[in-house]
């Protein structure tokens, strides 16, 4: 694949960015050595190789998955300004 001069300005239009001619011009060589480069790490030989997500071993620490009821209706109701039949009560918006 290979970048030419109006796919760089439609792409910099796409992008809202404000490019001169010279400086599109300038960016044609630079866009065409990142495809290279692209290209070439297509060409590398990863099979038995395992995707990471880092590179240093990470271990989630994770809560039990357990379902709860829950059961604090009334410690965090205690934290509202007003409750009423617990629940929150709040001003009405729409009249």
């Amino acid at each position: 694949m290979s970048i030419d001069l109006q796919t760089v300005k439609k792409i910099a239009s796409l992008s809202r960015i404000s490019v001169t001619d010279a400086e599109a011009e300038a960016m044609v060589p630079e866009l065409n050595n990142i495809l290279g480069w692209v290209e070439q790490l297509g060409e590398v030989d990863v099979t038995g190789v395992e995707p990471m997500t880092a590179v240093i071993p990470n271990k989630l620490r994770l809560r039990e998955d357990a379902v709860t009821d829950g059961d604090v209706r009334d410690r965090v109701l205690a934290n509202a300004p007003q409750a009423e039949h617990g629940f929150f009560a709040v001003p009405k918006v729409i009249e």
